[in-house]
């Protein structure tokens, strides 16, 4: 179908700003030439940070071990089309600047982007040389997924959420998880010490960096694996009072999964989410020397792969005709406790809360994100049969700004479709 002007109307007084775009991986030089030269190529020490990651976050197999999530042989579940020309709508920054939607994606360092609306994609977009068939690295998007391959196995009896999480894993039992339960970690609302300061040398999260093999090794001695420095974490504060993101207790949840279901976690997403959602083409986990998933932030797939995550979410948990996820978990995803979701975490959704490794944008709404650092999200809003998927990369892990004026953009385009 040939696209169609949007019915939204901008104020035809205003004056957009055209923002710098930034240089693509090609533009940089970053890989090009047989072979690129050594000062092209990205190393374990740069390849995740500016410019090195326009090219690596579509290339990650490239540079990692990795573990196979298969579609499976059923056919893809196919999305009807109703494409707009969105370009032209107008975004209102933090900066109070009128931003036109193309020029903002592209100026957000955005490699792809995608808006469904009542089950039909009406804006689909790739910059940075990405296409349809290429695959992304999504970062902490991963923790989402993680979550509704724990809402299925709990629709299976196979969990048990208030358990303490020694009885699940015996393993566990002399570090500062033994006493959190699978429903605290699920929240990130365990008492345990992880500092979540990336790339700094020394801090919990570099040392998971290093140990899924995202860093170089120690100088001496082995690499430790992901659950290595689980082992290691102490608890600092009583389990459940409040809300603090740390990336590992993804993983811990991922280890308590694949204990319940004695399959891996790559197997685990393939035979209850990719293949029940009908993906068009394999996905991806990054894995450690131990063959162990990075459960927090290693998966890769296509912009349209992720736009059926999407949607299993938006429509309560039903894919092709069948209930994959429970809705009850579904629905327990949209709502949270807003009174242990503090600052810095409010500043940016104020009725926020963080729900089953899912933000909760507003907790009157409903509407939920799936985010990662340098720019990922999936966000579903019930409310208006919404879906928008970005992926990026950014110059910088977190640029607060970038993701408020993605909430922004979304807002407009929902007002630009009547939504």
């Amino acid at each position: 179908m040939a696209p169609r002007r949007s019915s939204s109307a901008v104020d035809p007084m205003s004056t957009p700003v055209s923002p710098p775009k930034p240089k693509t991986a090609r533009d940089l030089g970053i890989m090009q030439g047989f072979p690129p030269p050594p000062e092209k190529r990205p190393t374990l020490e740069n390849w995740d940070l500016p410019p090195f990651n326009r090219w690596s976050f579509q290339n990650v197999r490239s540079l990692f071990p990795t573990a196979e999530v298969w579609r499976g042989t059923g056919p893809a579940d196919p999305f009807g089309e109703d494409l707009q020309s969105l370009d032209g709508i107008q975004v209102v920054t933090l900066e109070g600047d009128r931003v036109r939607l193309a020029d903002f994606l592209a100026a957000t360092y955005a490699d792809g982007f995608l808006v469904c609306h009542r089950d039909r994609i009406v804006y689909e977009r790739y910059f940075n040389d990405m296409g349809p068939e290429t695959p992304h690295l999504s970062q902490s998007v991963a923790k989402s997924l993680v979550g509704l391959v724990a809402g299925v196995l709990d629709g299976q009896g196979l969990l048990e959420m208030h358990a303490p999480l020694a009885d699940l894993v015996p393993e566990l039992a002399a570090c500062g998880y033994a006493r959190a339960t699978l429903a605290q970690a699920l929240d990130m609302q365990t008492g345990v010490r992880f500092t979540e300061d990336y790339n700094l040398p020394g801090s919990d999260m570099t040392r998971i960096d290093i140990a899924s093999g995202w860093r170089p090794g120690p100088e001496t001695g082995e690499r430790p694996t992901i659950r290595d420095v689980i082992l290691t974490l102490p608890a600092i504060r009583p389990h459940g009072e409040r809300f603090d993101y740390r990336s590992i207790e993804t993983d811990l949840v991922a280890w308590v999964l694949e204990r319940a279901a004695g399959r891996s976690l790559a197997e685990l997403v393939s035979t209850l989410i990719w293949q029940p959602v009908g993906a068009e083409r394999d996905a991806y986990f990054t894995v450690d020397a131990a063959g162990t998933a990075l459960a927090d932030g290693g998966f890769n797939a296509t912009l349209r792969d992720y736009a059926r995550l999407g949607r299993l979410v938006l429509k309560d948990g039903r894919a092709m005709g069948r209930q994959v996820v429970p809705r009850d978990w579904i629905d327990g995803m949209r709502r949270g406790e807003t009174a242990k979701f503090g600052e810095p975490y409010s500043l940016l959704t104020p009725n926020g809360a963080y729900r089953r490794f899912w933000w909760v944008r507003d907790n009157d709404r409903g509407d939920i994100s799936a985010r990662g650092v340098f720019g990922q999200m999936i966000h579903a809003d019930p409310e208006a049969d919404l879906l928008v998927v970005k992926l990026s990369t950014w110059p910088d892990y977190l640029i607060p700004a970038y993701t408020a004026n993605t909430y922004r953009a979304i807002d407009a385009i929902r007002v630009a479709l009547g939504a």
